[in-house]
C-alpha cells in the first residue's frame, strides 16, 4: 500500500525551487548594491521596527502596532523618495552587468591587468619618492556614498594619471582616488578613519582612512607611506603591511584577477556549449 502518492519531481515543485531561488538571488544582489551606502541604514531602521511591530502584536499593545503600521506604509514610499539616486544607479548596475556580457571575459581581464600594471607603476614611482597615495578599489560592495564626496575624473587608469593626481601641493592630492569599474571614478575623495587601536601610532590619516573604508565595505585599499615610502594594503578591516613589490603584486592579481576568472570560465563554458550545439 502506497502511503505517499506525492511526486517530489513533479513541475509544482521545480517551479517552487525556482521561484525561490531567483528572489534569494535579488535579495542577495540587492545587499551587495546598498552595503556601504546611505541606505543600508534605511533598511537597519526598518529591521528595528518590524522588531517592535513583532513585539508589540505578542504583547498586544494595539497603540503600538497601529503607529508601526503606519510608519512602516510611509517608509515604502519616502524610501522612493530620499533614495531615488541610490535606486537609479542600481538599475544601472543591473544593466550593465556581466551576467548580460558571457563574452566579454577577453576585455575584462585585459582591464584587470591594465589597472594591476598602472597600480604597480605609479606605486613604485611614488614609493621610491616618497609620495603620499590612497588608492581604494570597489570590489562587490557600492561605494557610491564615498564617490560622492570625491572630485569626478570618469577616467581610463594610467599610472601617469595616479601619479599626477598625488604629487604634493596640487588640488586633488588631499584625499582618495576611488576606481569603480576599471575607470578614476573620483580624486580627493573623504573615506571613514578607523577608530581601531590596532593602528600603529606612527600611522597617520591616509591608513586610518584605508583601514575605515575596509572595516565598512569590501573595498581594496593601497596606501603608500609619505614618511617611509612603504606600502600598505588593506581589505576587511585587515592591514598588511610594508609589502614588497612581489607581496603585493601576488595579493593584486589573487584578488582582482578572480572575478575575471568567473566570468571566463563561463564565457568558455557557454560558448563550448554553443559550438557543441552547432555540431
Amino acid at each position: 500500500m502506497t502511503i505517499f502518492n506525492y511526486n517530489i519531481f513533479s513541475w509544482s515543485t521545480l517551479t517552487n525551487i525556482i521561484d525561490i531561488l531567483v528572489v534569494w538571488f535579488a535579495v542577495y544582489k540587492l545587499l551587495m548594491l546598498i552595503r556601504g551606502t546611505k541606505a543600508i541604514q534605511l533598511l537597519k531602521g526598518i529591521f528595528f521596527i518590524l522588531i517592535i511591530k513583532g513585539l508589540s502584536w505578542v504583547l498586544n499593545l494595539h497603540t503600538v502596532s497601529y503607529m508601526m503600521d503606519q510608519v512602516l506604509s510611509w517608509a515604502i514610499i519616502a524610501s522612493i523618495v530620499i533614495f531615488q539616486p541610490e535606486i537609479r544607479r542600481g538599475l544601472e548596475h543591473i544593466g550593465r552587468a556581466p551576467f548580460w556580457e558571457l563574452g566579454g571575459y577577453e576585455e575584462e581581464n585585459a582591464s584587470a591587468k591594465n589597472l594591476i600594471n598602472s597600480i604597480d607603476d605609479a606605486v613604485q614611482y611614488m614609493s621610491k619618492r616618497r609620495i603620499g597615495a590612497l588608492i581604494t578599489i570597489q570590489m562587490n560592495t557600492g561605494l557610491e556614498e564615498y564617490i560622492e564626496t570625491g572630485i569626478p575624473l570618469d577616467s581610463d587608469i594610467t599610472s601617469a594619471l595616479l601619479i599626477n593626481i598625488f604629487i604634493p601641493n596640487t588640488p586633488l592630492h588631499d584625499g582618495a582616488v576611488i576606481i569603480q569599474d576599471n575607470k578614476v571614478a573620483v580624486a580627493a575623495a573623504y573615506l571613514p578613519l578607523s577608530e581601531s587601536t590596532t593602528i600603529p601610532k606612527e600611522y597617520g590619516t591616509r591608513h586610518r582612512a584605508a583601514v575605515g573604508i575596509s572595516e565598512v565595505t569590501d573595498a581594496l585599499t593601497i596606501v603608500v607611506s609619505e614618511e617611509t615610502g612603504g606600502v600598505m594594503i588593506t581589505r576587511n578591516g585587515q592591514m598588511m603591511n610594508d609589502l614588497s613589490r612581489e607581496d603585493y603584486l601576488k595579493y593584486l592579481n589573487a584578488q582582482l584577477n578572480n572575478e575575471s576568472e568567473k566570468k571566463g570560465f563561463l564565457a568558455s563554458f557557454t560558448k563550448n556549449m554553443r559550438n557543441g550545439g552547432e555540431q
